[in-house]
């Protein structure tokens, strides 16, 4: 039963220190994040990162996947795309380029060098949806290309690991063109089930004389196409969101929505911040701070400038650009599973596997206030000029 007790600490936790971020001024998600970190083994170790942490945080970072492509305007989605485009090209190649050189710079070899590189072009926005819903901007331009980028830097980074890998002589099995073929298979499939598969199911379930037939339905509409998405090697959380675009198209959207949160909001989702904290570990950092603070910063910096240069390219004005580009910073999830399969492969090596993982988590935990303040600045602005116009 002590996963039980888990559970208590969690909930109880991630709810009070929520309150207490808000409080100070932050995104209550920050203050979640942090639970993680306090109650694992980096601090107090009350919880461990056990299997049904695991699996409990897998379903809720789906469904808040999920959610956000309930609440995602896809015509504003389709608009975007071009700037979706820029900032996921220029938020890998900027952090490709730095990582490799700090990397370098500590005397890593050119393998283990490209290896970082890749892992530094990795991004989760689950963190930044959370922020966005908070500040009701989840359906902002700037959230919707924010969104749309995460998606396309998704493919892109997984393509570059195996070729990467390939090079490398790491999984030289894996075929890129074949790779490349999966990505375009998930999308066409997912295009056409939701057209011609989803709306006329949702419909037919929806007569049926049982409880909560839609609500299930549309779950086992999202886990299905995270599992389809995961079984052609994308991240699930890219099926998930993609559910939830295709019943946003639905008349159900709005019932899915408003009882799919409580679910998702009062157990699993808390599940998944305090996860991404237990992963910390202070052990044997104390020999690798300076690699840790320029990886840190490295990874930030490289990120923060690569989104606002593709924002700023495509139209964007200088404020909005910042704030995509913060959206980009977080590499949550993604990055840790990549780091996973480096150290199984080899690319990266064991000594440096606890700052990588310190890292990532760094990234996270500054992603919300980035945005909170970034915003908030855009918004002041927004007023000003609007408040000079009227004196005019």
């Amino acid at each position: 039963m002590e996963f039980i007790l888990y559970l208590v600490m969690i909930l109880f936790f991630t709810k009070v220190a929520g309150d207490l971020s808000v409080r100070l001024g932050q995104p209550a998600v920050l203050g979640k994040l942090l639970v993680g970190v306090i109650l694992g083994p980096a601090v107090l170790g009350w919880i461990e990162n056990t299997t049904f942490i695991e699996q409990t945080a897998e379903i809720g970072v789906l469904l808040l996947m999920f959610i956000a492509g309930l609440e995602t305007d896809l015509d504003q989605l389709k608009s975007n795309w071009k700037s979706a485009l820029a900032v996921a090209v220029g938020g890998i190649i900027l952090p490709f380029i730095g990582g490799y050189g700090a990397a370098a710079a500590f005397g890593f070899t050119h393998s283990h060098a490209l290896f970082f590189a890749v892992l530094f072009c990795a991004t989760s926005v689950s963190i930044s949806v959370q922020v966005l819903k908070e500040m009701n901007k989840l359906s902002s331009r700037e959230g919707t290309t924010i969104l749309g980028a995460a998606v396309i830097d998704d493919v892109l980074v997984v393509i570059l690991l195996a070729f990467i890998m390939s090079m490398l002589g790491q999984g030289s099995d894996v075929s890129l063109g074949v790779l490349v073929g999966k990505k375009v298979l998930f999308f066409v499939i997912t295009i056409a089930a939701s057209i011609f598969v989803v709306p006329p199911m949702m419909k037919w379930l929806s007569k049926l004389k049982v409880t909560e037939a839609v609500i299930t339905m549309a779950l086992v509409i999202c886990f299905g196409f995270a599992y389809f998405a995961e079984m052609l090697q994308m991240a699930g959380i890219i099926g998930a969101f993609a559910a939830g675009i295709a019943l946003s198209q639905t008349p159900f959207r709005h019932d899915i929505e408003h009882k799919i949160e409580p679910i998702a909001y009062a157990v699993f989702v808390p599940v998944f911040f305090v996860s991404i904290g237990l992963n910390v570990s202070f052990e044997g950092i104390g020999s690798q701070i300076g690699l840790l603070v320029v990886i840190t910063i490295v990874a930030i910096v490289t990120k923060l400038l690569g989104g606002f240069a593709g924002a700023r390219l495509t139209g964007f004005n200088n404020k909005s650009s910042w704030v995509i580009g913060s959206g980009m910073v977080s590499r949550g999830e993604v990055a840790l599973i990549i780091a996973a399969t480096g150290l199984q492969g080899g690319l990266l090596l064991q000594e440096y596997f606890t700052a990588v993982v310190i890292m990532v988590i760094i990234t996270t935990l500054a992603t919300p206030p980035l945005l909170k303040i970034l915003f908030s600045e855009k918004s002041s602005a927004s007023t000003k000029s609007v408040d000079q116009s009227s004196n005019m």
